[in-house]
């Protein structure tokens, strides 16, 4: 998907250290929220397990770039015939440019060419903006996850 110097693409093996960099920054972004460190420790914070990762035919690692710069990442991956948005994280100079945006709406494009009836993705309570984000994509809650840690 191009849109004038913004372009969102699948990532590539030159785009790995970028890609990872931005996953990282996603987590310790996440962390600031609340529910955030939980959802790291799961390992549900995006960040593919395997240099290669990507390379499954049921998972996609989508960058998004601004003038030429990757400055976005997104990763999702097919469960049976539900998708799943990992992840969506544009770093803070480049928001509210439609990056964003864009890496929702190519991953929507990737999971319904694979035959995917229905895409879950997940927002931390307090993370406004990635609620709107999601819900400006046609996204609404369908499910609140209470949480408890035992003593």
């Amino acid at each position: 998907m191009t849109t004038g110097d913004d372009s969102v693409r699948p990532a590539g093996p030159d785009d790995l250290d970028r890609c990872r960099q931005l996953l990282e920054e996603a987590r310790q972004e996440s962390r600031a929220v609340r529910g955030g460190d939980l959802l790291a420790a799961l390992g549900s914070a995006g960040t593919p397990p395997a240099a290669d990762w990507w390379l499954a035919p049921d998972r996609a690692l989508l960058v998004g770039e601004f003038h030429g710069a990757v400055v976005g990442v997104a990763t999702g991956q097919v469960v049976g015939r539900l998708g799943r948005v990992d992840c969506c994280y544009v770093e803070p100079g480049a928001r509210q440019v439609g990056v964003g945006a864009d890496l929702v709406r190519a991953l929507l494009g990737w999971f319904a060419d694979r035959g995917c009836s229905d895409v879950d993705a997940l927002a931390l309570p307090g993370d406004r903006s990635t609620k709107q984000l999601l819900e400006a994509s046609g996204f609404k809650a369908r499910l609140l996850v209470l949480h408890r840690r035992l003593p």
